[in-house]
């Protein structure tokens, strides 16, 4: 019988990772939220449909409530296509790396005769 070479640990220590590097979340991480926050928006439209259709008689509550549950689907779709926004990378300017800089060349003259 083979046994692992990690030690024993708690479950519940194995199950958590420490991310040490910048790495962006993983694509099913990305989708998983803009799946959420598009039910979210799209839940907010029924409220605020029920809501404008049982204050019809009411009118300066009704016509705002219907108003803002219109543009709600199109809001959906837009932020749950974005994806988040990459890191910008900090450039200065005019500094230069010399362990990637190439080396200075050498000045050799060949005579064609």
């Amino acid at each position: 019988m083979a046994t692992s070479s990690l030690p024993n640990l708690p479950s519940a220590r194995r199950a958590e990772s420490t991310v040490i590097t910048e790495a962006e979340p993983s694509y099913d991480d990305q989708l998983n939220a803009r799946r959420k926050r598009y039910v979210v928006t799209m839940a907010m439209r029924v409220p605020l449909l029920i809501a404008a259709t049982l204050l019809y008689h009411h009118l300066w509550i009704a016509i705002p409530l219907l108003l803002i549950s219109i543009p709600l689907p199109w809001i959906a779709v837009l932020v749950a296509n974005d994806r988040p926004a990459r890191k910008a990378k900090k450039v200065v300017p005019g500094v230069i790396t010399y362990d990637r800089a190439l080396p200075p060349g050498t000045r050799e003259i060949v005579d064609s005769e």
